[in-house]
Formats: C-alpha cells, sequence, structure tokens
C-alpha cells in the first residue's frame, strides 16, 4: 500500500523483504520504512500507540485550535488482530481510552479466527464487541471485509461518534484472493497501480494542500498561537529555559523524587509542551505540575494524566504521544514495575523517542514495603537496553541537571531512578571539596579529591550512583583522615550511559587507568560492574532480595554504610 500510493519505496524494496539493509523489515519500523509511523512487533504496542497518538490529537487540540480555525483536526485508526486483542496491553489502553472518550479514535478489528497455533476459538472465545462497550466504547460490525459499502458506512458511523472511540469489527478470511498460481502477473495488475496513482496520490496531494491553506489562514487570524504551535511542533526548548532550574541548600535531607517534583514545578511553565502523569502514584511519583489541570474526558484542556494502574499501557501511550509530535511526554511509577512496561520501554529506546520515565523507590531504602517493592536488579536490567539513558541522581541538587539531560536527549528515552528517602544534599560551596552538580551531564564525575595531590594519582578510587553516593563519600573521609591516610577519590556516577558519550580523555581522567584499586557501591546487583571496578577492584551491592523493614535498617542490614564501604576498601587493599 505505501509503495502504490507514493511513498518512497520502490518494488525493489519489497523484493527484498526481510533481507539485510532492505526497507521493508520483517516488522513495522518507523524510521526505516517510509510511511511507517510506529514500531509495532510485540502485539498489542501499537493498540497502546494509537491511544496515545489520539490524546495528544485531542490535547493539542484544544490548546491550540480556535472559532473557525483548527490546525489540529484529526481521526486516529488503526487495524488489530485477535493477537492483539489478547495481550493485556490492549485491556488496559482500551480502558484507559474509553474512560477518557477518545472520540477521533477508530480501530478496525480484523476478525479473522486466525492465530498462528491454528483457529482463534483454541484460546480465545469472547464477545469481543461487548468487552468494547463494556469500557465506554462505540462498536460496530461489518460482516464481510470485501463489502466497501458497508465498509465505508460504518467508518462514518464511527466518525459521527464523538463522545466515544470506536471498534469496527470486520469479519475478514485470510489469504482472501491470493492468487493460486506464485508469480502469475495479475497479482500486481497495472491497473491497480494506475488508479492507485491517479486517485490516492492526488488525493492525498489535494488534502495536504487543503490543511497548508488553513494553517496559513489559522496563523493570519492568530498569529502568536501559530507561532507557539510551531515551537511545540518541533519542540524547541525556550531559550534560558535551565535558568529556571532550582537549587536546594546544602545539609537538608531531600527524597531526589521531592526535588523531582520541585524541578517540574519550575520548569513545566516554561516547557508547555512537557505533558505527563502517573500511573496512579501521583503523590509517591511527585509527577504534578503546579497550576495544571487533569486530562479528562470533560476537560480536554487539562494537561496531567492519569493513567491508572496501567503502567504497560502509559508506556505505550506515552510512545505514541511522541510519535504524534508537538508533545514530550513523561510518566511516573515505581522502579520495580519497569518491569511492567519494559516491552513499551525498550521500544522508546528502539524508535529513539524522547519519553521520559520518573521511577521513584528506587531500592530497598523504600522499607516496608518489602521485596515485593524492593528493584534489585532493575538498574542493571535498565543499563542493558541499547539507546535507554538512566540517570540515578546522588542528591537534590544533581536531580536539575537529569532534567536537563533528558530535556535535551532528543534522540531516545530517559530513566530516572529516585530514592523514596532523603539523602543529603552536599555542600558543594567554594570552601568545600565537593564538585558541582553539572557534572551529571557527563555521567560521572570528580566528586572530591580526599588527600589526593595535584601531580598524584589517587591510591583508591570509591564509585557510588544515588543514594549510596553519601556512603562513598563518608567512607572516603574516613579513608583519608586515618594515620596512614590514603588518597582517596570519590566518584559520582549518576549515568553509565552518559560517561560512556564522553571522550576517552575524560573518561580517563575521571577514572584514570593507572589506579586499579577501585570500588563501587550501588543497592542494585553487582553484575556489571567489573566494567569499572576491573579485576583487581570490588563492587558492594546486593545479590540478593530485600526485605521488609525500615528503609534506614534494610541499608545497615545489608551493608549500605560508611563503615562497610571503608572495610571493604581496605579488605580490597
Amino acid at each position: 500500500m505505501l509503495h502504490l500510493t507514493g511513498y518512497d519505496l520502490p518494488l525493489a524494496e519489497l523484493e527484498r523483504f526481510r533481507q539485510w539493509e532492505s526497507a521493508t523489515p520483517g516488522h513495522p519500523e518507523h524510521f526505516l520504512t517510509p510511511g511507517v509511523e510506529t514500531t509495532t512487533g510485540p502485539l498489542g504496542q501499537g493498540f497502546a500507540n494509537g491511544v496515545g497518538m489520539a490524546v495528544a490529537e485531542q490535547m493539542l487540540a484544544a490548546q491550540f485550535n480556535r472559532a473557525g480555525h483548527a490546525p489540529v483536526d484529526h481521526h486516529t485508526y488503526a487495524i488489530c488482530s485477535d493477537g492483539d486483542l489478547m495481550e493485556g496491553i490492549s485491556h488496559e489502553a482500551a480502558s484507559l481510552a474509553g474512560h477518557l472518550g477518545l472520540g477521533k479514535l477508530v480501530y478496525f478489528y480484523d476478525d479473522n479466527d486466525a492465530t498462528i497455533d491454528g483457529d482463534a476459538d483454541l484460546a480465545f472465545s469472547e464477545d469481543v464487541p461487548a468487552r468494547f462497550a463494556g469500557y465506554g466504547w462505540h462498536t460496530l460490525s461489518v460482516d464481510d471485509a470485501n463489502d466497501l459499502e458497508a465498509l465505508d458506512e460504518a467508518t462514518r458511523a464511527a466518525k459521527a461518534e464523538t463522545e466515544r472511540p470506536s471498534l469496527v469489527s470486520v469479519r475478514s478470511q485470510i489469504g482472501y484472493g491470493h492468487p493460486e498460481l506464485t508469480g502469475d502477473p495479475s497479482t500486481h495488475p497495472e491497473e491497480v497501480e494506475a488508479h492507485m496513482r491517479e486517485a490516492a496520490r492526488a488525493e492525498g496531494r489535494d488534502q495536504r494542500r487543503k490543511w497548508q491553506e488553513r494553517k496559513a489562514a489559522y496563523a493570519e487570524a492568530h498569529p502568536e498561537a501559530a507561532a507557539e504551535l510551531d515551537r511545540w511542533q518541533e519542540e524547541a526548548l525556550p531559550d534560558g529555559v535551565f535558568d529556571a532550574l532550582p537549587t536546594f541548600e546544602p545539609g537538608e535531607e531531600m527524597a531526589t523524587r521531592k526535588a523531582s517534583g520541585a524541578v517540574l514545578d519550575a520548569i513545566a511553565p516554561e516547557v508547555g509542551f512537557l505533558v505527563g502523569g502517573s500511573a496512579d502514584l501521583t503523590p509517591s511519583n511527585k509527577t504534578s505540575v503546579e497550576g495544571r489541570a487533569d486530562f479528562r474526558k470533560s476537560n480536554p484542556q487539562g494537561t496531567y494524566l492519569r493513567f491508572g494502574v496501567r503502567e504497560h499501557a502509559m508506556a505505550g501511550a506515552m510512545n505514541g504521544m511522541a510519535l504524534h509530535g508537538g508533545l514530550r511526554p513523561y510518566g511516573g511509577t515505581f522502579l520495580v514495575f519497569s518491569d511492567y512496561m519494559r516491552p513499551s520501554l525498550r521500544l522508546s529506546a528502539l524508535m529513539g523517542q524522547p519519553v521520559t520515565y520518573v521511577f521513584t523507590h528506587d531500592s530497598v531504602g523504600l522499607g516496608e514495603d518489602g521485596p515485593t517493592h524492593q528493584p534489585v536488579e532493575h538498574l542493571m536490567a535498565l543499563r542493558a537496553i541499547p539507546n535507554l539513558t538512566l540517570i540515578r541522581p546522588a542528591d537534590a541538587n544533581e536531580v536539575p541537571f537529569a532534567w536537563q539531560a533528558a530535556l535535551e536527549n532528543t534522540d531516545g528515552p530517559t530513566a530516572f531512578a529516585l530514592t523514596r528517602q532523603g539523602v543529603p544534599t552536599f555542600d558543594r560551596s567554594g570552601s568545600s571539596d565537593v564538585a558541582g552538580a553539572e557534572g551529571l551531564l557527563r555521567g560521572a564525575y570528580v566528586l572530591a579529591d580526599l588527600g589526593v595531590e595535584s601531580n598524584a594519582g589517587p591510591d583508591l578510587i570509591l564509585i557510588g550512583t544515588g543514594s549510596e553516593v553519601q556512603h562513598a563519600l563518608a567512607a572516603g573521609r574516613t579513608l583519608a583522615a586515618e594515620e596512614d591516610g590514603l588518597a582517596v577519590r570519590v566518584v559520582s556516577m549518576p549515568s553509565w550511559a552518559l560517561f560512556e558519550k564522553q571522550p576517552e580523555d575524560y573518561r580517563r581522567r575521571v577514572l584514570p587507568p593507572s589506579c586499579t584499586r577501585r570500588v563501587s557501591v550501588e543497592a542494585g546487583v553487582t553484575q556489571g560492574w567489573s566494567r569499572y571496578v576491573g579485576p583487581e577492584g570490588h563492587a558492594i551491592g546486593l545479590d540478593r532480595f530485600g526485605a521488609s523493614a525500615p528503609g534506614a535498617t534494610n541499608m545497615e542490614k545489608l551493608g549500605f554504610t560508611p563503615e562497610h564501604v571503608a572495610e571493604a576498601a581496605r579488605a580490597m587493599l
């Protein structure tokens, strides 16, 4: 269809289907094939993407359309299969779409009773239209996919329904019309190509021209709004936006999740296209923005999203919002529940979409909720995803720079790992031995050189992330102050991904190869830390599950204290 309707997809690319470096991969890839708007390999992902696209259309229309002028005005269509509708993400997303009343969302259900195992009734016998009606959708049926008049009538009825999303169940026969003889030239009749070239391509050009005329008229009538819409579409950050980033008083204990909420309150008014929400954990994730109303069926002007307990759908919908354009979505949940959204998060990275994931409650330090809610393997699991930037700030003043890094990252998603519990805000004043928090932008930086002469390297390097940096710093001060005091370097490493992007000479300055005595400390699995501590170093971590106890007790019992870090360093030495 893309080939026939005029996209840059010559027949030669169809003949190279699923071959190396062809533009026709085995599953749709939006950055690879012209005209493909999202990557939908895993079933159900496209369903959730479409919900996000419809949210974006409605949100942008509410922000920018004016009486007599509607520069944002389109429906979102998708075709979904039996397999799509079996996947859990489609249930979550359908429920959300019905609740939000996304009246410009139209899905065609290809009801062909076929799955890979065989007939769909081997594992699937529900009444699909009844389920969608229960979600608050408008449902219609077409008995024969080849009845074009019936399809047209159903489509018009779906478009006429403005209060509910629509599902059109279409009975089809898999493989209908396939020629008995392969290679039959009638497979690609010249009449079909001529018709598509003259009809579909001409219609497309005409619709594009009409939209450009409408947008020009809108710009003439509402120049300021039109200019702002262009800025949103380009997702251009305002000049000086990062001047609004807050700073936090040294010495105060503050959870990094709380600092993140303060940063959002400061920058969101400057960046209108930064919109987001939480999967029913708004008070915990600190993702709401002061002065912003909820996006609801009754209030499409709202820009805060209540996704409900639907982590997977939230991530899939955020991908759709980002793909639609004009919005930079963020969404919050607990770090441990990144498992519930991992397929969509992975596709964020594969598609290079600038989605921001606000993960809080990032370690056993969250306390009494216990091991079911305490992430252990999740930091490393997220680091394993190519093109995902994971950032775990050490204190409140690293958090604003984490948000800066996320907003400047237009090539892929960013995930924050933020604490529930308070952590010390380091004294970074001129008289202190602690470096500036802007080092976060480089992934890792020398937080403190304790007893290290300017012309000599350290005897020992302590590397920490997040809430454990405080223990590395305290242990470093203890070791440097001992009678045979060591020259100790303390490194804050909030982001492996950002650090690996730095020039080699910078990375060698932070972690000089000549110093092989290194200790890392992170409240998560130790797998992977050999990259930075090397064969002679030691990784302090957590290769077990946590426990239900106060957070401070967990940290002490599981070895995340300055004393334990110092002991581990002495033992290694």
